[in-house]
């Protein structure tokens, strides 16, 4: 059995998520100070208590959907797990760094500043209310590049700015871009046999050439952090392939902050490459059911809570 490690990104979000790991697990509430050390507040006070709208801003949701991935991971090599047992590990954009972290090629505090800065950067880089973002449900992705396109052309200053930014698999890809030409390319893709269309209430054009400012901001600041060989290949967003040089990691973390999440790509390399599991390791069940829905032969676990870790080292022993 070949086993993956995945890791959820933006939208796993709830309050209390790793309360029950704190609470019941030493080793995974050490992550939590660990983290609210390095950042210099009570990340933690706000992941259980809330209130919601100040844990699902981007700068707070970031660092706290990593906080929870590492804790629950921490649970697991607590009991006997090692990262080096799985095949790979990869997450779902901001789900990188915390496979980055995982894999024991960024530290944990390192990481955590990272993510507070790269949410800051994010939500800095387009005024609200200026940029959007839309599930494509239903819509194979070459039909929709060109309907992006098309929209991001029609603009008459020729400066509309409308991409693929994930293609999740399952028949779900999400565009971002300037507001006008992302609701102009949902019209379109409706007319062209779209299941649906949806606008996603979402705070910044996240994965689209309108971050740009925050790419310019991460590089520098990742720049300023010490990357180390993973302990295992990490399935980088951007090219759907694993990586394990240090610098290449770096880089490839500037280009994704632009650059489309190619996630049905991934979980699909991951297949041909005889993953059979993946475990995903964190807040919420999201990519367990992507996985399920693009590579049927692989078999998921969400690992959020201290029943589920138990359940997991009886699955993966």
């Amino acid at each position: 059995m070949a086993l993956a490690l995945t890791f959820p990104g933006q939208g796993s979000q709830a309050v209390g998520m790793g309360k029950a790991l704190a609470d019941s697990l030493p080793e995974a509430k050490a992550v939590f100070d660990e983290v609210d050390e390095a950042l210099g507040e009570k990340l933690s006070a706000i992941m259980w208590e809330g209130p919601e709208e100040t844990l699902t801003l981007t700068a707070n949701a970031q660092p706290a959907l990593m906080a929870v991935s590492i804790a629950a991971l921490r649970a697991l090599e607590g009991r006997g797990f090692s990262v080096s047992k799985a095949k790979c590990v990869a997450g779902h954009s901001l789900g990188e760094y915390s496979a980055l972290c995982a894999a024991g090629s960024l530290s944990l505090a390192d990481t955590a500043r990272l993510l507070r800065i790269r949410g800051n950067a994010m939500q800095a880089a387009v005024p609200v209310g200026q940029g959007a973002m839309a599930a494509i449900i239903g819509l194979e992705a070459d039909a929709l590049e060109a309907v992006c396109a098309e929209a991001a052309g029609a603009n008459a200053q020729g400066k509309g700015i409308c991409q693929i930014a994930n293609d999740n698999g399952g028949g779900q890809l999400v565009i971002s871009g300037s507001k006008a030409e992302v609701e102009s390319a949902c019209a379109a893709a409706s007319e062209r046999g779209a299941k649906r269309a949806i606008l996603l209430p979402v705070s910044a054009p996240f994965h689209s050439a309108l971050m740009a400012p925050a790419a310019d901001v991460m590089a520098e600041a990742l720049a300023k952090v010490e990357f180390k060989a993973p302990a295992v290949p990490v399935v980088a967003n951007v090219l759907a392939a694993p990586v394990s040089d240090p610098d290449h990691l770096r880089n490839l973390l500037v280009e994704q902050v632009t650059g489309r999440v190619r996630w049905r790509e991934s979980v699909e390399w991951m297949a041909a490459n005889g993953v059979t599991q993946a475990v995903e390791v964190g807040s919420g069940k999201v990519l367990t059911g992507l996985a399920r829905r693009i590579a049927r032969d692989i078999a998921g676990i969400a690992v959020g809570t201290p029943e589920e870790v138990g359940a997991a080292i009886a699955a993966i022993a």
